[in-house]
Parts: C-alpha cells; structure tokens; sequence
C-alpha cells in the first residue's frame, strides 16, 4: 500500500515537472493561444489516467501515459512560433475611422486612438518600393496614387532577420529577474522588403503650423520598428506636437556597399541607403507638412540607440540641411573622433560587400538584385554601420562639427547609466567578471596602460564589485563618453545643449539600453509589462514627456511647473538627472572621460 502511494506520488511529480517543462517552453515560444489551451487541455486528460489501477501492469500502464503525453507534447511544441499579422494603428477593438486627409501624393484615412483626441495615419508611403532595380539606389519619390489609402494598420517591418520569441522572453526573464508567464503569445509583425513608410499622430484638432517630431527607431540598423509600442506617439500629439515614426532600410539592404553600385549611382554613392531613406523620409514631411498641419520650419529629428546615431549622422549630412531645425539622441552617436559602433570606413564597407557577393556565389549586381529577400536577409556578415560616401556622409561627423558645418541649432541629448548591461553580460556568461579577471579584461579592450589606468581609478569599488565596475566602463565607452564628446563638439560648433543622464530603476528595463524610451514617450500605457511600473515610473513619464514635447516646440524643454533643465556647459559638469531625482547633478564620469580622451588621442 504504502510502495504504492509512493510510486503515485513520485509519477506524478514526474508528470507535473515534464508538464511544467512543455508549459515554460511554450511561454518562451510565444504562440499561439490555442496550442498552450490544449497543453493544459492535454494535462487535465492524462493526469488523472496515472491514478487508475491496472491489474499487474500499474508501472507500465504509467510509463505508457507519461510517454504519450511527451510525444503529444512534442508535436504542440513543434509547431508552436508566432503567426505574422499586421499591426493596427489603435489599440482598441473596432477603432473609428478618421475623415480623408489629403497629401501631397493622394488621399488617406487613419484611425482614431481610444478617446478620440489624436488621428493616427500609418503605413503612408514616402518612396517608390526598394525593391528588383531599386534595390541598393538612393529611394525615389513617391509616385501619386489614386483612390484612399487604408492607413488604419502599420505597415511591415524592413526585411531584416526574424528575431527569436525564445531569446526575447529570455532577454525578459532576465530583465525581470524572474518568470512571469503571460501566454500572450506575441504574433510577429510582417517584415518585407517594400517597407519604406511613415506612421503620423497629430491631434484631432485640425490646427495648424504645429511642430514636427520625426523619431528613428533603434535596432544596430539591422533590426527595429517604426511601430514599437514604447515610442508611441499618442501622448506627444496630445501635447499639440505631430510625431512622425519611420522605417528605413536595415543590414544587407541598407548598409550593402560595393564599387559597381557607386559607379552606377548618378551620386557615386553606395553604402548608405537607410540613412539616405531616413533623408527621403524628412524631405516627404518638409514636402506635406502643410497637408498635415505642420510646420516645417519646426522640425526636430529624434533617435534612440542606431536612431540616434543616424540623427548625429543626419545632423552632419549636406542632404539634410535646412530639412530640419533642432536634435534629440538617445544612447548612441557616431559624432565622435573614432565611433565605437555603428560607422565603419569605405574601405571595410565595401569588402564586406564583397565577402556577401562570394557568400551568394554572385559576380555582378545584377545577380546580387536577383535573389529573394528572405534568402539575402540570412547572410552571416554584419551590415549595421554608416560610412563616408561623399555624397550622404562627405566627411566624419567629427570634421564637421570641428568645422562648424552641422545642421542643428539645438541639440539634447544623453544616455542610460548601466546602457551595457544587456550586451556585455551575456559575453562572459559562463565566466563572469570579478577581481580576479577585470584587469585583464580591461587590457585587452584598452590596452596595457589605459587599461591599467582604469583599474587605478575604480581600485576601491573594484573590491567590492567588479562586475559592475566592468559593466559601468563599457557603458561609457559604447555609449555615454560618445555622448560626451558630442555634447563638447556641439558646444563648440555654437549649439545649445541640453544633456540628460537617465537613472529611473523599475522593475523591468530600468537603466539598461533603450530603458528610457517608454518615460520618453509616456508609453505606459501600450506596454506588455505594466506590472514592472508604479506611480513613481508614471510621474517621471509625464515629466519627460512634457520636457520632449516642449522641445520640439521651442527648443527649449522647459515649462512651468517642470524642474529646470539648465543648458549644458562643459566646465560646470553638471547633466540633467532624470530618475527617482530630477535635477542637475555632477557627472560622475569626468575622470574616466580624461583617459579616453588620451586613449582616442593615441
């Protein structure tokens, strides 16, 4: 009697930890609905089968049980991926179509949000499709089209490699530091290589000479969307500010270069065809602006992450001058003297270029425009940097700042304090960074003296944390000393800045890479983790939300009733703290900043 309470006990404790198991994996395989309903419909079944008593054959009657549910299982599990779909501009059931608004190029109806205070148009073409002969040429103009155009839902995202649901519920496991199963099951948004649209809120106010905020999404211009939920625009248009959010190509098809594309460019450009669609794309709204209820003489480009190193870049291109009047950038820029990501020279552009023709076994172009996006997007060479090519980029960021030639006349921007975290943890998962490996960590990256100079300079915190010492340093040099130097080339170009350090902690982003963007753009609301945030995180939204949007208006992101945000002056050290504090505070990096002011010297 007693064995065999026993054998039910541990049978069971089987069943419920290989059921547990099949249940995790579909959380972290993210759909759809239906399969995770039958897992359970499949465990409610069987569990009980394990209590019946089978005459002389119990242990196998058992065995066949839990083997049947495996293989079942299994079958769930394999055909358990995200469908695709395209997603609507409101986020609400049966949403309220908008009246027709007139563009440039032809006639278009959107969408209201839930309350009706902002339209909402997607999916606007603002070029010809990049696609067969277009592809790897500048973007051309949009073509008129006749009829209206349903702009309810956004459109796909520029081809660019499926991302995997299994690393993305990981990534937020992590990022919770825990398990909160949802069984959401995300769908994928569709990816194509016909992608070149923009998305508007405005508000439903028909007013007009409004100000303009084009926002570029981040991604290591090899992935992202114009339609993320954490830069919504809803609450900058219900702050009487148009914000715009654009796609634009991404990895082989945006940043492909090659000798050939450059001769037959009638620019004698090649390499940088998703910051010229960035281009094209404020152009479109300099164009339209008065369709709209813009006003194109109050323009503000915005970018977080690869966006904001494409707005550095668009702030130095000749193409963009006088496109746009003011600059924000979020945790990235290619301004300084050697960018440490996202720019790249000719010379290394185009023989990955050439590394792409053998991988496809092509020897022309024309065979290279042949082959199917789906099969081009799989290549296994990066493509995610800019590069000088006289006609987009005719020099470094940093010449043209030292020369005075840059677009904007305001400039704000800053960083996360902990922006590496995410990258740098999972490098030395399986050994982590502590006292005993950090000064050979640090040599390796910088070298036998600078590395030794910083070790000296955070002795003291080293013993008692070296891992986020590590983690801290690679967050200046990948993001916030990039930033430094822009804020000081900016100055000294004669722009005003405005520069922020964001240090609000919660329960899920918090200050890692692209953290700030939901207190940016008030997006609490849209998101998927709600839970992770409290009063404290929503009041900081509201705040930062009305300091972005009073940018975009005046330059100058102040009002009444907002801490004061000071301009930037360099020999005062002091930044905007946007966190639990908002205020100015003393940057906390200046010492650091002077050895890798020598080690990009050297």
């Amino acid at each position: 009697m007693i064995r065999r309470i026993i054998g039910s006990i541990l049978f069971t404790i089987l069943f419920l930890l290989i059921a547990l198991g099949f249940i995790f994996y579909l959380d972290l395989a993210n759909g759809p609905i239906v399969l995770f309903i039958l897992e359970v419909f499949l465990i409610v079944l069987l569990l009980p089968l394990l209590f019946i008593r089978v005459k002389n054959v119990i242990l196998k009657h058992r065995i066949s049980i839990i083997i049947i549910f495996v293989v079942a299982s299994l079958g769930i599990a394999f055909t358990a991926h995200p469908s695709t779909y395209e997603k609507s501009a409101a986020y609400y059931s049966n949403p309220v179509s908008t009246e027709v608004l007139q563009l440039k190029n032809g006639k278009v109806k959107g969408v209201y949000n839930k309350d009706k205070t902002v339209e909402i148009y997607a999916k606007i073409p603002y070029a010809k499709p990049p696609v067969g002969e277009l592809r790897w040429k500048e973007p051309q103009p949009v073509e008129n089209w006749d009829g209206i155009l349903d702009c309810s839902k956004f459109g796909p995202r520029t081809m660019q490699p499926k991302d995997s649901p299994i690393m993305n519920t990981l990534v937020d496991m992590y990022a919770l530091k825990g398990w909160y199963p949802d069984f959401r099951m995300d769908k994928y948004q569709k990816r194509s290589e016909d992608a070149l649209y923009l998305n508007i809120w405005r508000p439903s106010t028909n007013a007009t000479n409004l100000p303009i905020l084009m926002y570029i999404h981040g991604g290591s211009l090899t992935t992202g969307s114009s339609a993320y939920n954490d830069y919504n625009g809803e609450e900058i248009a219900k702050r009487n500010v148009i914000m715009i959010t654009i796609d634009y190509r991404l990895g082989v098809f945006g940043y492909f270069a090659h000798s050939d594309l450059a001769e037959e460019s009638p620019n004698k450009t090649t390499g940088n065809y998703g910051l010229l669609d960035q281009i094209e794309a404020l152009k479109w709204i300099n164009e339209n602006a008065e369709y709209f209820g813009g006003d194109k003489n109050n323009i503000t480009v915005a970018g977080e992450s690869a966006g904001s190193s494409s707005v550095s870049a668009i702030c130095t291109s000749p193409l963009a001058k006088g496109l746009f009047k003011n600059a924000i950038g979020e945790s990235s820029s290619i301004a300084g003297k050697n960018p440490p990501h996202t720019f790249r020279t000719m010379e290394e552009a185009k023989k990955t270029g050439l590394d792409i023709m053998k991988e496809f076994k092509c020897n022309s172009i024309e065979e290279m425009r042949k082959i199917p996006a789906e099969k081009l997007v799989t290549t296994n060479y990066s493509n995610g940097s800019m590069t000088i090519d006289g006609y987009a980029l005719e020099k470094k960021p940093y010449e043209v700042y030292k020369e005075k030639n840059n677009n904007e006349s305001i400039l704000l921007n800053g960083y996360n304090v902990k922006e590496s975290d995410a990258f740098v943890v999972p490098m030395f998962l399986t050994n982590p960074t502590n006292k005993s490996n950090i000064l050979g960590r640090l040599k390796d990256t910088f070298g036998d003296k600078y590395g030794q100079e910083m070790y000296d300079l955070y002795k003291e915190k080293i013993d008692k944390n070296a891992f986020e010492v590590f983690n801290e340093i690679i967050s200046v040099y990948w993001f916030i000393y990039p930033h430094h130097e822009w804020s000081q080339l900016a100055k000294e170009a004669g722009v005003t800045v405005y520069r922020y350090q964001f240090t609000k902690e919660n329960k899920y982003y918090g200050t890692y890479h692209s953290g700030e963007m939901i207190y940016a753009y008030n997006s609490f609301d849209k998101s998927l983790h709600k839970f992770a945030y409290n009063s404290s995180d929503y009041e900081l939204g509201k705040i930062m939300c009305d300091y972005w949007a009073n940018f975009a208006k005046t330059g100058n992101p102040n009002s009444d009733g907002l801490p004061t945000w000071d301009i930037y002056e360099p020999e005062s050290n002091q930044v905007m703290e946007l966190g639990s504090h908002v205020g100015s505070f003393n940057d906390c990096y200046i010492d650091l900043y002077k050895i890798f002011d020598k080690y990009y010297q050297k």
